[in-house]
């Protein structure tokens, strides 16, 4: 990303979250209105609820794409991202998962797993379609999972398990990821728990089954990686190059005698690692949001409210105007300009006592 960025766009707000059956919540028209009457500027659109968008006739239509705009401007946001978590989530699933994700599929796929994920992947094509027609730059996904029941090392793993279930995910990725080159979208990963890209090593395996597929990118949510204990500040210096995309959202770890990492199978109000509202938990966000400046992140900062004690109303509310606070904008000039003299290579010599 270029140095000479505008900076971070935002607020923008993770719509999946709010979507229901009561106004405000139940529609496109009526949730942009109140989004925007919350401070937000953008909206991160889930595409599995036909209420909010018809991703077929997104593909297909450009009139469609341009009267959602239009709608959207008229409420006073933009569509920030597409999402397809659940039907990326669909692309690879381990049978251990097969009844327990068939909720995100129709009904009439449940009990079928390899038309389940033919389904997931046509979705994602769709998504692809649908997001140069709107306009956009990135989109968001999950990656799923096939080594997921597998993540900590007992029973021993065969070998070569590890290295078969990255291979087959990149088989079922790279088609998508093509597409998405065609249209000429960067598709972001959640990098999250449950999925085979949950941490910076596996994304690295990842990009390796792909051959470093140029569209395959990051979403970055530090609240993920705060929870595995990762450095989420070193996660972007070392892979700024490849976050497209980047999900505010807090949390926090207190370990105690009982439990740790793993939670010990409690709720969330009871488990060490819990999500917070932005501003509550231990993440370091104007330390992210330097990072991110300094590598001249230029996308959307989406907050994705998830909390176990405060209400979502709340936590909206409080959100936009914390993300408005933590914005940067990119500096023009250096501080010391005023002090600076003009140069030539002759003069630079002479100070170096080069010159003769």
């Amino acid at each position: 990303m270029s140095d000479t960025s505008s900076g971070i766009r935002g607020p923008a707000i993770f719509l999946a979250q709010f979507i229901g059956d009561e106004a405000p919540f139940d529609g496109l028209d009526a949730i942009a209105r109140w989004a925007a009457e919350q401070g937000y500027r953008g909206i991160q659109l889930p595409t599995h609820d036909p209420r909010f968008i018809d991703l077929e006739r997104a593909a297909d239509s450009q009139a469609y794409c341009d009267d959602l705009k239009a709608r959207c401007a008229a409420a006073g946001v933009e569509i920030s991202e597409l999402s397809t978590h659940l039907q990326g989530q669909l692309v690879a699933v381990h049978p251990a998962f097969d009844e327990l994700f068939d909720g995100f599929a129709p009904a009439e796929l449940h009990g079928d797993p390899e038309a389940r994920t033919e389904w997931a992947i046509a979705q994602l094509k769709l998504a692809a379609k649908a997001s140069r027609r709107l306009g956009l730059e990135a989109h968001a996904t999950f990656s799923g999972a096939l080594l997921w029941p597998f993540f900590y090392p007992w029973p021993q793993r065969p070998a070569g398990l590890v290295e078969e279930g990255f291979a087959e995910l990149g088989r079922r990725w790279r088609p998508i990821l093509d597409a998405f080159e065609e249209a000429g979208v960067d598709l972001c990963y959640e990098i999250h728990p449950g999925e085979d890209l949950h941490d910076g090593a596996s994304f690295e395996r990842f990009l390796e089954a792909v051959d470093h597929h140029p569209r395959a990118r990051i979403l970055y949510d530090p609240s993920h990686l705060l929870l595995q204990r990762l450095d989420y500040l070193g996660f972007i210096d070392r892979y700024h190059e490849r976050i497209g995309m980047f999900h505010v959202k807090d949390a926090e770890f207190t370990p105690d005698a009982r439990s740790g990492v793993y939670g010990g199978y409690q709720g969330w109000v009871d488990r060490p690692g819990r999500f917070r509202s932005l501003g509550d938990g231990q993440v370091d966000f104007k330390g992210i949001f330097s990072r991110l400046t300094r590598y001249g992140f230029d996308g959307w900062a989406v907050l994705e409210w998830e909390c176990c004690l405060k209400d979502a109303a709340q936590g909206a509310a409080e959100g936009a105007p914390f993300i408005a606070e933590h914005l940067i904008t990119r500096a023009g000039r250096a501080f010391d300009d005023f002090a600076g003299q003009d140069t030539s290579p002759a003069r630079n010599r002479r100070i170096l006592g080069l010159a003769r």
